[in-house]
């Protein structure tokens, strides 16, 4: 465990968290996933670094988080929708928490970037239908 978080280092992580809970709050279910995939790619990113300076404990809880929010992402997939697609999407959420533990147990790099990878271009995607979305509704209210 980190003992040697300075003040100022909990404030920061005090003020993210407060953040986080009011984007959460006034979110779209759209936005929770956007949120959900952000904080993902952040906590894989704070696991690299802490596999990079031999953290283990800290690097294990970071992973641990991905892996659970992985995991939320998986469980809100709706099958009913599209069930090809779902169960494209189910694959590959279990693929990378797969990953995830791999890389922890291997103490592996590139496979934390791989899953950052798969995540960043699975939001972009995500991110891409919400443009899409907030267009097409711009363009109705001009046509009324």
């Amino acid at each position: 465990m980190n003992l040697t978080t300075t003040p100022s280092e909990a404030a920061v992580r005090k003020y993210q968290q407060l953040d986080t809970q009011s984007r959460i709050a006034t979110a779209t279910p759209h936005q929770i996933i956007q949120l959900m995939m952000e904080q993902a790619v952040a906590r894989i990113s704070i696991a690299r670094r802490h596999m990079q300076n031999a953290e283990v404990y800290e690097k294990g809880v970071q992973i641990g988080k991905a892996i659970s929010i992985i995991n939320g992402l998986q469980a809100s997939l709706n099958h009913k929708a599209d069930e090809n697609m779902s169960a494209n999407f189910d694959a590959l959420y279990a693929y990378m928490m797969r990953r995830l533990l791999e890389a922890n147990l291997r103490d592996d790099v590139q496979m934390l970037d791989e899953v950052t990878g798969l995540l960043k271009e699975l939001k972009e995607a995500w991110d891409a239908i919400a443009d899409k979305a907030q267009a097409t509704l711009a363009a109705a209210a001009q046509d009324d």
